[in-house]
């Protein structure tokens, strides 16, 4: 009788202790969302009678959210970068897309919504890009030239890790070039870097259009104080990926850039493939 009891008293002590660790488990303070994404396109033509050029294109695009909360600290970093390069027959391979971006925001709870921040980007390229328009063909760009660094402090409505919006309104940036593209990108003459201070506005909004479809939408606008007041540089990018199981997706990307020191004229991408696909979610206590 007395090993009876004893047996459940430890069986009490057990369940009492693992419901107390259970209400106590700490929460996790990092959260990692990684994609992976390969896409792949060919086209070949034999005696078609329309015509056609064979070409054969891939893009790799590799995107890290980092999410960190502790009490009233909130900190989110997102890494993007992309590369694709196709070969078209009798005119060789071309880059249809080269970018790597490191968004970063750091804030401070002031109420429900609202943060003191303090963000920081940064925007380039890894190799040489051409005007084959042009004959013969010109360098417009290499690595890391030119580069793009913005730092400032501000106010961050964040309603979710998938809907914030924040206000600079006393933002750096610095654009740097290489020798070779001095008096270039609004660099003047002579010089390898240009300072602005000016008012930035980011957003971000992700949400779901319908059932294994996501959109994704990445906003910039920075207006300049000392040289062209009023302008407004545009950067907006809008993702669509469509699902369509576990490790196949869909990705349709358009992007818009309105700058008048990279080029006079609205810039333009699209792009559309179907490929693989990888997600993970990592959850990280410490």
């Amino acid at each position: 009788m007395r090993s009876i009891v004893t047996f459940i008293l430890i069986l009490c002590a057990l369940s009492m202790y693992s419901q107390e660790k259970k209400v106590n488990k700490p929460k996790p303070r990092w959260k990692v969302h990684g994609r992976f994404a390969f896409i792949f396109n060919q086209s070949s033509f034999t005696n078609w009678a329309s015509g056609g050029e064979n070409t054969i294109a891939g893009n790799l695009n590799v995107n890290y959210d980092f999410n960190y909360k502790k009490d009233n600290i909130n900190w989110d970093t997102r890494f993007l970068t992309s590369y694709g390069i196709s070969y078209i027959q009798d005119k060789g391979y071309r880059k249809t897309d080269d970018r790597v971006e490191l968004n970063s925001v750091l804030g401070v709870k002031t109420g429900k919504y609202w943060f003191l921040s303090f963000i920081g980007n940064f925007r380039s390229q890894y190799s040489n890009g051409y005007n084959y328009k042009e004959d013969p063909k010109k360098l417009v760009s290499q690595v890391l030239s030119p580069a793009y660094i913005t730092l400032g402090p501000g106010m961050l409505w964040k309603k979710s890790d998938d809907l914030n919006v924040n206000i600079a309104p006393s933002t750096a940036r610095w654009t740097v070039v290489n020798q070779r593209f001095s008096g270039e990108y609004g660099v003047p003459l002579g010089k390898t870097t240009l300072f602005a201070l000016g008012f930035n506005l980011s957003g971000y909004y992700k949400f779901t259009l319908m059932e294994n479809i996501v959109m994704e939408n990445i906003l910039n606008l920075y207006t300049d104080y000392l040289q062209d007041s009023g302008n407004i540089d545009v950067d907006y990018q809008a993702n669509i990926g469509f699902k369509v199981n576990r490790s196949i997706k869909m990705q349709m990307t358009f992007h818009v850039i309105i700058d008048d020191n990279s080029s006079s004229k609205i810039q333009f991408r699209q792009l559309f493939g179907l490929g693989i696909n990888y997600s993970f979610h990592e959850k990280v206590v410490y």
